[in-house]
């Protein structure tokens, strides 16, 4: 059941993904990291005293309205996302369009609820970004199998935003322990056509006629299940046991550097990752 509270989160994305702010309104925000105390002073009095009533004084919601302090869902928004939020209102809902602001209320009630979200810790997390790049692009093969900001392998999840959303122990139990709390991890599986040609992948989507695997490199194949001698599953789950593959440190820095990868909200641009592999 969709709660009023929850459906006009699902509008509040809905609305920033479709709203196209001019890149001169974005002029001035600040991340968490380089936002000054007096920013963040800022910030939060604009939320005690234009957001409070519906969103809470701490802005983790109330009947009327959604957390917007610490949930996935506004960490999924970028800021220039939730600035025209802030300028445009939500059309249909509670959500009123704040003219009135100044742009540096605004910068400041950004950089504020970002706080919330606990990004200043995140930003103080032990590790170093760029040996963790090392490790992700190297050592671990993690880009054999998955992409960051369109480097990498095609055959595992795209893990651009994966930290976004995540909290930094959310990140490392993914790599230590991918298999926590999921039903069934990915297996490469071999299919052996009838004609003795194999091809070897993961099984996309499969139903009693066909089946598609798409191959390491990208590469999707349509198999028909007429043409098909057998298909074998691995034994091994595609994500290798990392558990005791790194030292404290290289597990620190590969965490850093999936945070780090996540990006400033506030500007991210896959163009402004196009030296990962550098």
């Amino acid at each position: 059941m969709i709660t009023n509270r929850k459906l006009v989160g699902l509008l509040l994305i809905a609305f920033a993904l479709a709203v196209k702010v001019p890149p001169t309104a974005s002029q001035g925000l600040k991340d968490e990291a380089k936002a000054s105390a007096s920013d963040l002073e800022r910030g939060r009095q604009v939320l005690a005293t234009n957001c409070a009533a519906c969103h809470g004084l701490d802005g983790k919601g109330s009947e009327r309205a959604p957390n917007i302090a610490d949930s996935p869902d506004m960490r999924r928004l970028s800021d220039v996302q939730l600035l025209a939020i802030i300028g445009n209102g939500i059309p249909g809902t509670g959500m009123p369009a704040f003219h009135s602001l100044e742009p540096s209320q605004m910068h400041g009630l950004i950089a504020y609820l970002r706080s919330l979200e606990g990004a200043e810790d995140r930003a103080r997390l032990p590790g170093n970004a760029e040996s963790g790049k090392a490790i992700f692009f190297g050592k671990a093969g993690c880009s054999q199998c998955h992409t960051i900001a369109g480097h990498g392998g095609f055959i595992a999840s795209d893990l651009t935003e994966f930290a976004r959303t995540h909290s930094a122990e959310e990140v490392r139990s993914a790599i230590i322990d991918p298999g926590a709390g999921k039903k069934r991890q990915i297996a490469l599986a071999t299919a052996t056509l009838r004609n003795g040609d194999k091809y070897v992948g993961v099984v996309r989507n499969e139903d009693n006629f066909s089946l598609q695997l798409q191959s390491l490199d990208g590469t999707f194949r349509f198999i028909s299940k007429s043409d098909l001698e057998k298909l074998e599953y691995d034994a091994k789950p595609l994500m290798p046991d990392f558990a005791s593959a790194f030292s404290g440190n290289e597990l620190n820095d590969l965490v850093k550097f999936l945070i780090t990868a996540s990006g400033d909200k506030s500007t991210q641009h896959s163009d402004e990752m196009d030296n990962l592999e550098d």
